[in-house]
């Protein structure tokens, strides 16, 4: 964390999107991994929702860790979960085979996560892998009132109500939350409480940080964007209409939390609102990969996952020159 006073005040938000955001690891291994910009920004706050969640989580860790740093980190994680084992390949075989399948207008069964041993299985596949490279044990001790934020989003399924989990609260079950697919898992419990994926609710929080009165208001948000905002195109294929469904829903939540903070930029500048509040701007690393339809959100080849990661550092780069 840079010391200097004149630093620019960042925070980063990581969009959810499934195996896309290995993209979003590509993304903040080669942002946290410069010396440069770390003397020229202050990283106040990570927020993430589904896979953008674990990505922010391992970033955020990696940093306030002292035996760990956060672009080995992503690395290392998204190398194990590529499907390099027989079984995990066999997994994912199994994906793509069915994906095939409903493109194809075969009827699949439907199998509720709660009768499914492979939802068992990726749930216990999960949580094994998060509890390999973060210990969250070690993470109280890590908290000593000057770390970034950490915001991890999910929805309650019961009440419709948002949730944060945030760094004091933090477990391998909190991340889960904020990935639960609801078609692919179970609903997780949580103090009492059950989650679905974020993907309902932030994707990713993003007025968070400039309505938390705990942290400083950041002077810029850079939203790592999965989803793209604008097509071409009507879709017309039901494979078009599906991808352009899924990404309108990805989006959704995100817009309304940049509208925020642009209306309240907007409040400042009329002089509307005490001098405490402050101009935040938000700057945009898209993914460039309009090609990807997202039924690949669940594709776990290592070439495949390898290459988004690329993709991500490459966008960092190009983001980096630009400034």
């Amino acid at each position: 964390m840079s010391s200097d006073s004149d630093a620019r005040r960042v925070a980063i938000a990581c969009q959810g999107g499934g195996s896309h955001t290995a993209f979003t690891a590509g993304v903040l291994g080669r942002l946290l991994g410069d010396a440069a910009l770390e003397r020229e920004v202050d990283i106040v706050g990570f927020s993430g929702t589904s896979g953008g969640a674990v990505c922010a989580l391992l970033a955020w860790y990696g940093r306030e860790h002292p035996d760990e740093s956060p672009d080995e980190l992503l690395a290392d994680y998204w190398s194990d979960l590529a499907a390099e084992g027989p079984l995990d390949r066999a997994a994912n075989g199994a994906i793509r085979w069915a994906s095939r399948l409903e493109r194809a207008g075969v009827p699949l069964p439907d199998v509720s996560p709660y009768q499914s041993p492979a939802a068992s299985w990726g749930r216990r596949e999960f949580l094994t892998l998060l509890e390999r490279h973060v210990d969250f044990a070690a993470i109280p001790e890590l908290l000593d009132g000057n770390e970034p934020a950490l915001l991890i989003s999910a929805i309650d399924v019961l009440s419709g109500e948002f949730e944060i989990f945030r760094e004091d609260d933090l477990s391998p079950e909190a991340i889960l939350a904020s990935a639960a697919i609801p078609f692919a898992f179970r609903a997780v419990e949580v103090n009492g409480s059950y989650y679905w994926d974020g993907l309902f609710s932030k994707n990713p929080p993003v007025k968070d940080f400039v309505t938390n009165r705990e942290t400083p208001d950041p002077d810029e948000i850079w939203v790592i964007k999965i989803n793209p905002e604008r097509r071409d195109r009507v879709p017309k294929s039901a494979d078009g209409i599906a991808d352009r469904r899924n990404e309108l829903s990805g989006n959704k939540s995100l817009s309304a939390e940049i509208s925020f903070v642009e209306h309240v930029n907007e409040w400042i500048e009329a002089g509307y609102l005490p001098e405490k509040f402050t101009h935040t701007e938000i700057e945009r690393i898209r993914f460039g990969r309009p090609d990807l339809h997202w039924r690949t959100k669940l594709e776990r080849e290592p070439e495949f996952i390898e290459s988004l990661y690329a993709d991500g550092e490459a966008a960092a780069e190009a983001f980096l020159a630009e400034r």
